[in-house]
């Protein structure tokens, strides 16, 4: 994905200025009509989601006593893998943005909830809710745009060492909690800036660690503990759950904002950017995924992340109802609503991981019959120093851009052939 304001024919070209201020006018109308409408049938629903979820988590550990028996540890897992995701998705994340905090309740508030999570509840605010949400897509502004650690956008510099951004990605899934702890600090930022010592980064790292030990001892000590003769397989329940969770949580925010069909945005086109603009950008810098009430409940109603992203302090139940709505403003004005089901939607997040993790242009303009020279293509590029690469992925761009072109027109496949440019040395 080319950031929208580099791309040949642009989304949102055919909009005007009083176009897109009228949009915003109308999704303020939806806006105020939650808020208008939310209440005691909003706060029972929370209030029901977190009994259901602390009950399952509560049985599943008494289950897990009895693990040594692989019935027992098949179910406990299961249930405690599936009370971890509601509390981090459902409710943790909902709850930290700050959806419930008009019921004043100090239970269930954002100023007080704690989630169980490697990431401290502020950090994550910080990091998501002031950064992310502000600056959405936003290439070198929203640090969500591949986690600092990913390649998720042609506009970024290719080098080879993105070869391995499938791999990290698979791990980065397993262990998702503590990638987005590191992330919250800015580990590897801190890292590059030779700033390890810095005060600040100093006492984020304390608190982080803190918070880990905690969830650590719970989950890793005290639990297995408690289940005497069971305690390793009950250790391993745990490991699995949390990993059930990471997993799960990574495949959904995967699907929120790295499908082919989201777009990116460059720096500059957020100066000066009214209301509506910013509207805009959610808009296409977001998917969601299609899909029973159950599995929108599951993923935190993140199903729905393009009307989260448009108004993330609105009641996470209410996204479904809202979801026709802003629909149909896509189509009112001729906006591209990317949404897919779960495999479909994962499957493209993962496809432009693997596409990006090589050079631009080398994944289009590759097929059986050309992989060999392709890989040796690909050395050379790898082997080569900055310009070798720039020189080599444009050329590749052309070529791809032409292939297109050729099928496009539906040229006889003889016709549509194009001479390979060759790469430099």
């Amino acid at each position: 994905m080319t950031a929208i304001q580099k791309q040949d024919e642009s989304p949102i070209a055919h909009l005007t200025p009083e176009d897109i201020e009228t949009l915003a006018y109308e999704l303020d109308q939806i806006r105020q009509e939650v808020l208008d409408s939310r209440g005691a049938a909003d706060a029972a629903y929370i209030r029901r989601v977190i009994a259901t979820q602390r009950y399952l988590e509560l049985s599943s550990r008494v289950v897990l006593l009895f693990s040594i028996f692989p019935p027992a540890w098949l179910l406990g897992t299961a249930g405690l893998g599936i009370s971890k995701i509601l509390e981090n998705m459902e409710i943790g994340h909902n709850v930290l943005h700050g959806q419930w905090d008009w019921m004043r309740d100090p239970k269930i508030h954002s100023t007080t909830w704690e989630w169980d999570s490697a990431t401290p509840a502020e950090q994550w605010k910080h990091s998501h809710n002031e950064l992310h949400h502000n600056f959405t897509n936003v290439i070198g502004k929203d640090n969500d745009l591949g986690y600092g650690i990913f390649r998720a956008d042609e506009d970024q510099p290719w080098h080879p060492a993105h070869l391995g951004q499938p791999i990290w990605n698979f791990f980065n899934a397993l262990f998702f909690e503590y990638g987005i702890a590191a992330y919250d600090m800015e580990l590897g930022a801190m890292i590059k800036k030779k700033q390890l010592d810095d005060p600040k980064f100093r006492a984020a790292l304390k608190v982080v660690l803190k918070k880990v030990r905690k969830q650590a001892t719970k989950d890793y000590l005290v639990h297995p503990a408690l289940s005497g003769p069971s305690f390793f397989h009950t250790l391993a329940a745990n490991v699995v759950a949390n990993m059930i969770r990471n997993v799960w949580s990574h495949s959904v925010i995967m699907c929120g904002h790295f499908p082919e069909g989201v777009e990116t945005f460059e720096k500059r086109s957020i100066e000066g950017e009214t209301h509506g603009d910013w509207y805009l950008r959610q808009m296409l810098g977001s998917a969601n995924i299609s899909g029973s009430k159950l599995m929108h409940i599951m993923t935190g109603n993140l199903s729905h992340q393009i009307e989260h992203h448009l108004f993330p302090d609105l009641p996470s139940n209410r996204y479904a109802e809202i979801a026709p709505k802003v629909q149909a403003l896509f189509e009112k004005y001729d906006l591209n609503y990317v949404a897919r089901p779960l495999i479909p939607q994962v499957y493209s997040a993962w496809h432009r991981i693997f596409r990006l993790s090589l050079p631009n242009g080398w994944l289009d303009t590759t097929t059986t019959k050309n992989l060999p020279k392709q890989l040796v293509a690909l050395y050379k590029i790898s082997a080569g120093g900055p310009r070798v690469r720039r020189a080599a992925q444009a050329a590749m761009v052309r070529e791809a851009k032409k292939l297109k072109a050729a099928r496009s027109a539906g040229l006889p496949k003889r016709v549509r052939r194009v001479r390979r440019e060759p790469v430099a040395a």
